[in-house]
């Protein structure tokens, strides 16, 4: 007996909840939300979300002469954090040092050869042409011995005298060709020497050249500040296990944060209401609490295609009036750039707005009609009125039930 009792009073009770929860539904939805018509200020902006960087900043360089040396990529093997502050001097980025190495060892085989070449082509120049000056001062006394000889035959039958006169006109004709030959030998030595001796010095150079670039892969500050990765062509940071250009070497940058700006992209929808000099109300979404104020510095003059998207869209450059210790590069921004400013005007949320057939009306929250007007400009959420309504006047926020019964009140001429 007692459980059924119980069993009915829970039934009764449900009953009245559900009754009261549906009833209350439907009371509450029958509810219209009046707004009233205001008069004031009225901003025009455009919103937009960017990223703060360094209005100015040092780059951080890898190795400068990678090209000369043939080295075309390298790899970034260590680095600090990014956000890591420096000094002047401290250690930065550790480079990939493998193919350099390699370099380096190939040319000092290199040079041991060609030091060996030098040596062997400098004694061998040496050895020729001592052997040609002997055989000078030999051809030399030969001729003096002709000589005398010649002297010592004049008491001689003519035949022996003219023969020996022969012997001395050979003698001399061998010294003659012999200083010429010794002449060739000198300049072709001289030559030879020449060549080994440039392509040692061009080798010598060369390792000097590489010994210099590979100090340059251990890369260290050029002066105190922040180091803020670079970003590659997909937007990725720069860090450990990327690759560095011979044609790009920027390994990370030092930024000035004593000035910041934000970098934004503005659709091509509003882009032609956005002009450097505007004002800009930026918000910060790491810090929420935190507002500042910038200035429209650069407007692009061509767009570009957002990212896995066919939006176009233009770059705008935004510079921020105040300077803020906490504010880091690549921090998320809210931006909302003030393209436009109407004092004095009355305006409506943009809900409250209705048209039929280029007809433009309000429905009025004292009466049940509707009231044409005529509209102004708009921002996100609001539209001026221009004509059909007074301060203080309400208007409904969404259309009323039977929206089709209110009389249509048109603007008075």
């Amino acid at each position: 007996m007692k459980r059924n009792i119980i069993i009915a009073l829970g039934i009764a009770i449900l009953a009245i909840v559900l009754s009261w929860y549906f009833l209350g539904t439907s009371e509450s939805g029958s509810q219209q939300i009046a707004v009233p018509v205001k008069k004031g200020e009225f901003v025009i902006s455009v919103t937009t979300t960017g990223e703060l960087e360094a209005r100015n900043s040092e780059q951080i360089y890898g190795p400068s002469g990678l090209r000369q040396i043939q080295v075309y990529q390298v790899k970034i093997s260590k680095m600090v954090p990014d956000g890591t502050v420096v000094d002047s001097g401290d250690f930065v980025a550790e480079l990939d040092k493998s193919e350099i190495t390699n370099k380096i060892k190939d040319l000092e085989s290199e040079l041991e050869k060609l030091r060996s070449q030098y040596t062997k082509t400098r004694l061998d120049t040496s050895l020729t042409l001592r052997s040609a000056r002997e055989n000078l001062v030999n051809l030399q006394y030969a001729m003096e011995q002709k000589k005398i000889e010649l002297k010592q035959s004049k008491y001689e039958p003519p035949a022996t005298i003219r023969k020996l006169e022969i012997e001395l006109e050979k003698q001399k004709r061998e010294l003659k060709q012999a200083r010429e030959n010794y002449q060739l030998k000198l300049e072709k030595a001289a030559a030879d020497m020449q060549e080994v001796t440039a392509s040692l010095n061009q080798s010598q150079r060369k390792y000097q050249q590489m010994r210099e670039v590979q100090k340059d892969f251990t890369v260290k500050a050029p002066q105190a500040g922040m180091v803020v990765y670079k970003r590659n062509w997909r937007g990725q940071k720069q860090g450990v296990g990327e690759t560095l250009s011979a044609w790009d070497n920027v390994v990370a940058t030092l930024p000035d944060l004593s000035e910041m700006i934000s970098k934004t992209y503005v659709n091509e929808i509003d882009i032609s209401k956005v002009k450097t000099g505007q004002e800009v109300r930026i918000g910060i979404d790491a810090f929420p609490d935190r507002n500042y104020t910038g200035k429209v510095t650069e407007v692009a003059n061509m767009g570009q295609k957002m990212r896995n998207s066919n939006a176009k869209v233009f770059e705008v450059n935004i510079l921020l009036n105040e300077s803020d210790t906490i504010l880091r590069p690549a921090m998320t921004t809210k931006n909302e750039i003030i393209t436009d400013v109407v004092d004095d005007v009355l305006h409506l949320p943009l809900e409250c707005i209705h048209s039929n057939d280029s007809v433009t009306y309000v429905y009025l929250a004292d009466r049940a009609v509707k009231q044409q007007i005529e509209v102004g400009k708009s921002n996100e959420n609001e539209i001026i009125v221009k004509a059909g309504l007074r301060e203080g006047d309400e208007v409904l926020l969404t259309a009323p039930e039977e929206p089709e019964t209110y009389e249509l009140i048109p603007l008075k001429p």
